[in-house]
């Protein structure tokens, strides 16, 4: 199925019409919601009147856990309960519940429309569906929905706690981007400037209406609702989710996989985010502070680990996923001697565009205090992570991805362990 926009998007208090509207106009006449009971109540159920009301075939499933993964459970859940037919598949929630139904509707070649019930996070748009599969945190592509109606006045109605999770997702970005851009000068990555150029404006929008996302007003969270979309239309158009997801996420996902191995309760994804992009731009603080000849020196005296170090690292902290994790750590983990000098060398004459690129991140105390201002958690502990647990996600977070960042430059730098 090609990859495209969404045909429609609606932020209005008319956003329920106007999805009853859209599905006749396109002739979706069988339908299969997908909802847990909170975002039922808060959203559902009203979806579900109306277009009974209007007379579509609607099928349903609300899932009644308390905790609702994007795993294989759950998505198998929604296979049966789909049960096989050619449906349009509608989203009701947000990240979690969205990234099922994308997999789902995508695997069975369905389309699928979103009804975001809060502005928590910038995958509404996006073609990824980030899962946990054999406890290991990846990011499938699939498909972009079809359409998204999300209603503003049940936005605004969402817990503060999403709405700062939201906020907390898109300043991730200025670290995602930064990382990206070190990625490119000095891993070759793919990069495109006019994506990273829409990314950042769609963060320093949220910046802009920081006190009017905090008061939960309409035109601020619409604001927040349009910078997210904006942020997953990046993605889009970039073909993964490079753009917006850097060390930060990394962290992220590491302690998303800690809380499920140990049986613990969720954290938002974008307070967990929110908190790593304050330790992530604390990275760049350091990195910031360094002259050239005192990089000159760490770069002489850094040994790049061995391979067998890396492996006994890479077991020691994910145990069982080891392998599975380390498969994604092969271009790092196969770098010989002459290729560690050669990204040496490279990062010397490169000195100062790494400075450049670092200056455009934040002071730590600065994100910490726009998190802060929306009422988003801004230390590990807040979260209820100890200190242990921070420094493990520190420490072992960048083996989730191939992907060339602050972390990983730190560790080139004998910085970091």
């Amino acid at each position: 199925m090609e990859q495209i926009r969404p045909l429609a998007v609606v932020i209005s208090d008319q956003a329920v019409p106007q999805l009853v509207e859209f599905c006749r106009q396109q002739g979706l006449h069988k339908l299969f919601m997908v909802a847990d009971v909170r975002t039922y109540a808060a959203q559902g159920q009203a979806v579900a009147q109306a277009l009974a009301a209007a007379g579509f075939d609607l099928k349903q499933i609300v899932f009644r856990n308390d905790e609702v993964v994007a795993d294989a459970a759950h998505i198998l859940d929604v296979l049966l309960a789909a049960g096989g037919e050619e449906r349009t598949c509608i989203a009701v929630g947000t990240g979690t519940l969205t990234d099922i139904t994308r997999f789902v509707s995508h695997r069975t070649r369905s389309a699928f429309i979103s009804v975001p019930t809060a502005p928590s996070v910038d995958g509404f748009a996006s073609i990824g569906a980030p899962l946990i599969i054999h406890g290991v945190k990846i990011t499938v592509n699939c498909q972009a929905p079809l359409a998204l109606f999300a209603d503003i006045n049940t936005l605004a109605a969402a817990p503060r706690a999403m709405i700062a999770a939201g906020f907390a997702d898109m300043l991730a970005k200025f670290t995602s981007v930064a990382d990206w851009r070190l990625g490119r000068l000095l891993w070759d990555e793919p990069y495109d400037e006019a994506i990273a150029q829409r990314t950042l404006a769609a963060v320093q929008i949220c910046v802009d209406n920081a006190a009017a996302i905090a008061e939960g007003e309409a035109a601020g969270l619409t604001w927040l609702m349009d910078a997210l979309l904006e942020s997953g239309y990046c993605m889009l158009d970039f073909g993964n989710s490079r753009p917006a997801s850097g060390t930060e996420h990394h962290y992220s996902h590491y302690w998303e996989m800690k809380l499920l191995r140990e049986g613990r309760p969720a954290i938002l994804h974008g307070a967990k985010v929110g908190v790593a992009t304050v330790l992530v731009a604390g990275l760049y603080d350091r990195l910031r502070q360094l002259s050239q000849a005192e990089v000159a020196d760490l770069l002489e005296a850094a040994a790049w680990p061995a391979r067998g170090e890396e492996m006994a690292r890479i077991a020691a902290a994910y145990g069982d996923l080891a392998d599975d994790v380390a498969a994604g750590q092969e271009s790092f983990l196969g770098l010989d001697e002459a290729h560690v000098e050669r990204l040496k060398r490279r990062i010397l004459a490169n000195w100062d565009e790494i400075q450049a690129i670092a200056a455009q991140v934040p002071p730590a105390a600065e994100v910490a205090a726009l998190l802060a201002q929306v009422g988003g958690p801004t230390t590990a502990a807040e979260l209820g992570f100890d200190d242990s647990e921070r420094d493990l996600a520190i420490a072992n977070g960048h083996y989730l991805r191939d992907r060339f960042t602050a972390h990983k430059l730190m560790r080139v730098l004998g910085l970091m362990e």
